[in-house]
């Protein structure tokens, strides 16, 4: 697996500013956001802001600030969808199925039953945003 980092992927323009994301957390490591590409309605990724490509090339502070964000965010994320689970998952390289090269968690509320493939259809921003403010409305109460 290469796990040479390349600082032109979307999540590294993201994190430069130099590309949008619907956020609904950030904290000083990690940031969290609407996947464009939703399996789910409420399907949100979690990154760091330091450079990896997978989780073997994460620092323990790094993954430690992940899965507390995680942690944060799906919980966060069940109450806005009023589910009562979710999923968790990442993928390490691309014969695993990782399609950005920067390390993230997919959040995904409610059964795996009935969700779009991985990174196949756009979502409305729209609607983006408010399942956004649904989620951001519930951290607020966290």
């Amino acid at each position: 697996m290469d796990s040479t980092y390349d600082t032109n992927n979307i999540f590294a323009k993201i994190l430069a500013g130099e590309a949008p994301c619907i956020k609904v957390y950030e904290d000083n490591l990690t940031l969290a956001f609407m996947d464009i590409m939703p399996q789910t309605d409420g399907h949100v990724l979690v990154i760091p802001k330091e450079r990896a490509v997978t989780i073997y090339d994460l620092s323990v502070e790094a993954a430690q600030a992940c899965m507390l964000t995680v942690q944060k965010v799906g919980k966060a994320v069940e109450r806005a969808m009023g589910v009562t689970g979710s999923t968790i998952f990442q993928h390490n390289g691309r014969s695993a199925g990782q399609t950005v090269g920067h390390f993230h968690f997919h959040v995904l509320p409610g059964p795996l039953s009935g969700l779009k493939g991985h990174g196949v259809t756009f979502e409305d921003t729209d609607k983006l945003q408010q399942i956004a403010e649904l989620i951001i409305a519930e951290l607020a109460d966290l």
